[in-house]
């Protein structure tokens, strides 16, 4: 059987709207379980495919402080 993992979890979402998409990210990270982790990547990825060279930059910036602080709790 060929899983496509990454167009499964994007077949899932995309009917979804911007309250529903925010749910979903906020459920994942709440839950703390490791099967949600591929799909937050997908998500990530796909904030990343549409985001500009400033706003990846911020992304960046923001990962960095939240990897020093996830370091020194």
């Amino acid at each position: 059987m060929d899983l496509n993992l990454r167009k499964a979890i994007i077949d899932n979402i995309k009917t979804n709207d911007q309250k529903q998409l925010e749910a979903t990210i906020v459920e994942a990270i709440q839950e703390g379980e490791e099967k949600m982790l591929p799909g937050l990547g997908v998500l990530f990825e796909l904030i990343w495919e549409q985001s500009t060279e400033q706003d990846r930059d911020d992304m960046i910036q923001t990962l960095e402080l939240g990897v020093k602080q996830a370091t020194t709790n």
